[in-house]
């Protein structure tokens, strides 16, 4: 690998660490190729060759993995969680999350939070609405 490949990919690193920490904060492109220490073009350019995926999917996945874990770790409400890892609107949100994990927010925290003890069978079953009454 040659010096200037090895500088790009560092470059490429630092971008995608800052975006690591500091994922739920509006991060814009021309911040993101300033620590790159790049030009946008070539920062959207040099970052898709290397980690195969734009900056800005990237950042969304990043934001849908933390809030996968906050649906199944805590309480709060989905709106809550989708401004926690910094969408800036539900709807955003619920798009993104749902073309990243193929369900929606609340149908992904309803599949983790069934019982594990009970044959998933029977959890369909109770959890469907009745045609009872």
């Amino acid at each position: 690998m040659s010096r200037a490949v090895e500088e790009s990919n560092r470059a490429m690193l630092r971008a995608r660490d800052a975006m690591d920490r500091a994922y739920a904060e509006p991060l814009d492109i021309p911040a993101l190729a300033r620590i790159a220490h790049v030009s946008q073009a070539h920062f959207i350019r040099t970052f898709r060759a290397t980690f195969g995926e734009t900056p800005h999917r990237y950042l969304q996945r990043r934001r849908v993995e933390r809030a996968m874990s906050l649906l199944v770790e805590t309480n709060r409400d989905v709106t809550d969680i989708c401004y926690a890892v910094g969408f800036g609107s539900l709807g955003t949100f619920s798009r993104t999350f749902r073309q990243i994990v193929g369900e929606s927010p609340s149908d992904f925290r309803r599949q983790r939070l069934a019982p594990a003890n009970v044959p998933s069978c029977f959890t369909k079953a109770w959890t469907r609405p009745s045609s009872f009454g």
